[in-house]
């Protein structure tokens, strides 16, 4: 016959607001009865018991069917009653089931997984997203600008004779000047690209403009701007990218942080594109210079910070827009001069634009 085991317990019984304490005994298979000294007890089977919290020298379990139940047992019970006894969960139960330290470790492989489908998956994912779809983001993103877009008839000339002269096929490119005083310029999708005033006005040359206007272009052409938006933003920006808040996230587009590569395949589409315009690349190489030279005196707080920030250093950009001129080639003028004041002084003129504000 087995010999009863007892060992002290408390408990609620779910009924009553009373703190019971008591026994409670195990007289073999596994049934268990709590004993109260006035001979009132409850009976149940350990099966039906769960571990519900540990606290310092307690475990607190429920009683399953009777949600206001809770048994409080101090210490180590007999290992007839231990054996009995839900385990706890110190972590969780995978976790415990597991251990902690293989837990830790599959939790690494895991994260390791998810950052290299969300680094990687753009890659294939964005040039496949379809060109209605990317076409609509940009004419909202674009048309959300409102009255901010610099308009003049001699400056848009002037900017569209420049755009046909750097690619003269393929589907139209829309570019404008918005009337924002950033050194900065964006891509947008479905072949939108916006040049910020700030840039126009502190470019000393249409060469300079050109340069930057063509690397924004291969951007474009190399659907760089889907894989960029979609790796930053998410998924969810293709939801959002036909709707009504879009304008909130143009400023985040001119931080937009293409890969190394995308940068690089971007500089050559713009060599090629400038070679077969006969426009001098020299002129994106002076830009690069000094914009380096100017943001090494002045410190991150100046006019060409946004583009420091936004794109790799100019150093080596430079060199290789200085290596492309070919010696003694006499170029064609990227504008001509009056092209090029009316260019500048489009966001000047046009006396119905609206300055961004940024608050």
């Amino acid at each position: 016959m087995t010999e009863p085991v007892e060992y002290p317990a408390a408990w609620y019984d779910g009924r009553t607001a009373l703190r019971h304490e008591g026994l409670l005994c195990w007289h073999g298979g596994d049934r268990l009865v709590l004993r109260h000294p006035l001979g009132e007890g409850v009976d149940f089977t350990a099966s039906e018991l769960r571990f519900r919290d540990e606290r310092p020298g307690e475990r607190i379990y429920s009683l399953e069917g009777t949600s206001e139940f809770r048994l409080i047992l101090r210490g180590t019970a007999p290992r007839e009653i231990e054996a009995l006894l839900p385990a706890g969960q110190r972590y969780g139960k995978w976790v415990d089931r597991i251990g902690l330290p293989q837990a830790a470790i599959a939790f690494g492989l895991v994260s390791a997984v998810v950052v290299a489908v969300v680094m990687t998956a753009p890659s294939w994912l964005g040039p496949m997203v379809p060109p209605s779809w990317e076409r609509r983001m940009g004419e909202a993103m674009f048309g959300d600008f409102g009255n901010r877009i610099c308009r003049t008839v001699e400056g848009e000339a002037a900017l569209a004779r420049l755009t046909a002269r750097l690619d003269p096929g393929g589907e139209p490119i829309r570019v404008g000047v918005a009337n924002i005083d950033m050194v900065n310029a964006v891509a947008l999708p479905g072949g939108q690209v916006l040049l910020f005033d700030g840039l126009v006005q502190n470019a000393e040359s249409p060469e300079e403009i050109a340069g930057v206007l063509a690397h924004e272009i291969g951007h474009v052409r190399e659907r760089h701007v889907m894989t960029a938006l979609l790796r930053q933003f998410g998924i969810s920006i293709l939801a959002s990218g036909v709707g009504s808040g879009v304008g909130e996230g143009v400023l985040g587009l001119a931080a937009l942080g293409y890969s190394r590569d995308a940068e690089s395949e971007a500089d050559r589409f713009a060599r090629r594109r400038m070679a077969s315009a006969d426009i001098s690349p020299e002129g994106a190489a002076d830009f690069f210079e000094r914009l380096l030279g100017e943001a090494g005196e002045r410190g991150e707080e100046t006019a060409w910070a946004g583009w420091i920030q936004t794109h790799p250093s100019p150093t080596n950009r430079a060199l290789e827009f200085r290596e492309a001129a070919q010696t003694g080639e006499e170029y064609a003028p990227a504008l001509s001069e009056a092209e090029f004041a009316a260019l500048r002084s489009m966001c000047e003129d046009d006396e119905d634009v609206e300055e961004f504000g940024f608050f």
